[in-house]
């Protein structure tokens, strides 16, 4: 079906709003390689409907099926986010993936959540491991009755708190918060390859 003058405006369009929405979630050059590729797709169906009487009728089912914009902008965004995140394992680029599945799934929400936690409190401690030699008084594992209860740093110290620990805490520290920062990213990553997958197939 070679499209007509109204056909082309319809298309130009529906691109338009696409490549405005894309800029929202992606970098300029991707966007017009995205904007491309899905040209390239629309016209290609409008091609192939040869036999359709009805050009706006024909057209409208291909836009409909692929869908609006924003929608489409939004998919083809975090389909590419998780692509990069899986092959990179780079945390800012997971960070970006799955928070694009927290708005758009409830697995992706909880998945969400329970990475927060786990990236937290791998910098919760880093932190202490950077504070321990700043405010060494301050920082170090809490005690009530003999036994300890928690690991932190305190401001201001309370008399009554019992608060131990060395200079020891600072390889502990680290040791710790990058273990679970590697295991946290790591989780996210198997995530993201299972959610792809699952998408895939």
């Amino acid at each position: 079906m070679k499209l007509t003058d109204v056909g082309e405006s319809r298309v130009n369009g529906y691109l338009f709003v696409l490549e405005r929405s894309l800029k929202t979630f992606l970098p300029g050059d991707v966007v017009r390689d995205a904007v491309r590729e899905i040209e390239s797709h629309v016209r290609e169906r409008a091609a192939a409907a040869d036999n359709a009487p009805n050009e706006r009728a024909a057209l409208e089912k291909i836009l409909d099926e692929l869908g609006p914009p924003l929608r489409v902008a939004q998919a083809y965004s975090a389909e590419r986010t998780i692509d990069e995140a899986v092959a990179t394992g780079r945390f800012v680029p997971i960070v970006r993936a799955v928070g694009h599945l927290a708005q758009t799934t409830m697995v992706g929400f909880f998945t969400a959540l329970g990475l927060l936690v786990g990236y937290a409190t791998s910098f919760v401690f880093f932190a202490l491991a950077v504070l321990k030699p700043i405010f060494p008084g301050n920082v170090g594992v809490q005690y009530v009755h003999g036994f300890p209860v928690g690991i932190g740093a305190h401001f201001p110290l309370s008399p009554s708190t019992d608060l131990r620990g060395g200079y020891w805490m600072i390889p502990v520290a680290l040791f710790c918060g990058l273990g679970i920062f590697i295991a946290t990213n790591r989780g996210a990553r198997k995530y993201l390859a299972w959610w792809r997958e699952r998408r895939l197939s």
